[in-house]
């Protein structure tokens, strides 16, 4: 009978007796490779998280305390025991479960949870807050190894360890992000996870603090010393934790016993855990960065890698024949070497290869400091994420107009990670930038153009922005211009640029079918905006209706009403498909842009509609 069927709450878990708990980790393990390989998903990270949720939903209240994933992607457990279990059938599908912590889901999420290393902030906020209003609850950051690789963790932690409150810390240490960790973090965290006796004789030590006061303090300052001169410098206790640790991470008795004396200390606490991303599922063990992010595949076969055709590995093979040619062409990534089709480029040419770990501040910062110096630094970076760095955009590489090329992978709809991850506002931050010019390929053979362009003939910042994924049926190359006209027309001006002009180019032959002639302006270069072609259509047409695959401030449709204004040119009619303020749902991204009306046939009906 299974065990894991009669858990609808918090309630129910917590009376299941401790010997029926291995078999219960086991049968979600095995519910978990059942439903993410019908739907996709983030599985060996959460695979290597369930005795660590359990062992945390049972001596926690998760609709009472708070408990904050960093990052959330490795919350499908959570979401497992607090009632969701029927929604992993509709895993990151439109209207369906999402694949992060929501708490329009449920109480229990205590807070959106999509980016790396900021959940000791936020458990210090919450903290603090349940101290000046006297409340009651607990509060715990779960923080994996490869997101303290990000400065805004020493930032919180740094101000946890020093104000006494009571907060625990959960360090999950699988040695991994998505790639390898790396970084001095990475070496002290593999030193300290060979001394697993640590926490038993810490434990037992601090009971003389009670049993024998007199002998506890003549001892605790040899005791520290000894185990500076035996054990690398204590970080973490040097910032105010109690340090208890490491922990085997796939014990649930030794976890729980572990956060319920944490719990009771009530102090700031870092639990060190060691897990193994991928644990019960031996493909993903054996392979933990092929099943971090997978799509649907046969759970007794496993994931059967493809060879790579998408934007991604385009731009990486690019890269590699800019190398070859320029010794002074570099690549950054922070922690994505991966996801952005670097890993042809980190063989090839490891000396000019740069991985910081999830650190975009630090990355943007550092090519701002090659630039400065002759070299060609080319940052590689997903949208979503280039948003931390916005500060050393503007101080570090725009104010001294650097040359700093960013390669702004899924740019737009990217899909089932949703609100957290949509490429919605690059367009928007990256036109502030102090000398910043903007380019978005709608095919391969423009994104090799406008990247080698970016490189060898342009001096300031400048970004190349690229959807996840594929090109469509558009394969040609109209770089070299600005902005061109790919069909003529009288009725109404439709400006597109990047992938969707898919989108438009079958949007205007349907409109030529109902007798309406639409001009298809295309933008190569969407910042800053091509206004002459642009202006020289709308004086023709006197209609307007634009489309981004971005947020509706600082949108290209929003550059165009601009233009248009202070050129004198007054519309007849104006739409503008986007974003709008970029909050967007998860789910396919074909679903999302038929709901948000940026695919053919929503084109076609703002078009209608534009014409009366």
């Amino acid at each position: 009978m299974s065990i894991l069927e009669n858990i609808e709450n918090n309630s129910d878990l917590r009376a299941v007796p401790g010997e029926q708990i291995p078999p219960l980790c086991e049968e979600i393990r095995q519910f978990l490779v059942e439903k993410v390989s019908r739907t996709g998903g983030h599985i060996a990270s959460n695979l290597g998280m369930v005795e660590l949720t359990v062992a945390l939903h049972r001596v926690y209240d998760p609709e009472k305390d708070k408990i904050l994933f960093d990052v959330g992607h490795q919350s499908y457990v959570h979401k497992l025991l607090t009632g969701r279990r029927s929604g992993f059938d509709h895993l990151r599908q439109l209207d369906g479960l999402a694949g992060f912590p929501k708490p329009c889901e449920s109480p229990a999420d205590p807070f959106v949870a999509g980016h790396a290393s900021d959940s000791v902030s936020l458990a210090m906020g919450m903290a603090r807050a349940r101290t000046l209003q006297k409340k009651d609850f607990d509060v715990v950051a779960v923080i994996g190894d490869g997101a303290m690789t990000g400065g805004l963790s020493f930032e919180g932690l740094n101000d946890a360890g020093a104000s006494h409150e009571p907060l625990l810390v959960i360090l999950n240490d699988n040695g991994m992000s998505i790639n390898e960790s790396v970084g001095g973090i990475s070496k002290l965290l593999r030193q300290a996870r060979v001394r697993p006796g640590y926490l038993h004789f810490k434990r037992e030590y601090r009971k003389l603090k009670d049993r024998m006061p007199t002998l506890y303090n003549t001892t605790h300052w040899l005791k520290e010393n000894l185990k500076r001169y035996l054990m690398p410098p204590g970080i973490f206790e040097d910032m105010g934790f109690l340090y208890l640790g490491p922990v085997n991470g796939h014990d649930e008795l030794a976890l729980e016993e572990a956060i319920r004396w944490a719990r009771e200390l009530r102090e700031p606490v870092l639990l060190h855990v060691v897990t193994v991303k991928g644990k019960g599922y031996s493909p993903a063990e054996e392979n933990p960065e092929l099943y971090h992010g997978v799509d649907a595949f046969d759970a007794r076969r496993g994931v059967e890698p493809k060879p790579a055709s998408d934007f991604s590995s385009c731009f990486g093979r690019t890269v590699m024949e800019l190398a070859e040619k320029d010794e002074k062409v570099c690549a950054v990534t922070a922690a994505m070497e991966s996801g952005t089709g670097l890993e042809g480029f980190a063989n090839r040419f490891r000396d000019r290869f740069f991985e910081l770990g999830i650190a975009e501040e630090h990355a943007c910062a550092m090519c701002g400091g090659m630039a400065s110096q002759g070299m060609k630094p080319i940052f590689a970076v997903y949208s979503t994420f280039l948003q931390r760095a916005y500060d050393m955009l503007i101080e570090d590489v725009g104010l001294m107009k650097l040359h700093v090329v960013f390669a702004v992978d899924r740019a737009g709809l990217v899909g089932r990670d949703g609100t957290t991850h949509q490429g919605s506002f690059d367009i928007a931050y990256l036109s502030s930038v102090p000398g910043m010019k903007i380019y978005a390929p709608a095919s391969f053979a423009e994104l090799r153009s406008m990247l080698k362009h970016a490189v060898e003939e342009e001096t300031g910042p400048v970004a190349v922005r690229y959807p996840r994924g594929g090109e469509g049926a558009y394969t040609d190359d109209s770089s070299a211009e600005d902005a061109v006209v790919l069909s003529e027309g009288r009725d109404l001006t439709l400006v597109c640029h990047g992938i969707l002009t898919n989108e438009a180019i079958s949007a205007v032959r349907e409109l030529e079918k109902a007798g309406i002639s639409a001009e298809l302006v295309k933008l190569n270069r969407v910042f800053p905006l091509p206004e002459e072609t642009v202006l020289a259509s709308l004086r023709k047409t006197g209609r307007l209706l634009s489309v981004d695959e971005a947020c509706r401030q600082g949108s290209v449709g929003a550059q165009i009403l601009t233009a248009a204004a202070e050129n004198g040119i007054a519309l007849r009619g104006v739409r503008r498909l986007d974003l709008g303020t970029g909050i967007v749902t998860h789910g396919q991204v074909e679903a999302l842009r038929s709901r948000l009306g940026l695919d053919a046939a929503g084109i076609v009906r703002a078009a209608k509609e534009l014409m009366g």
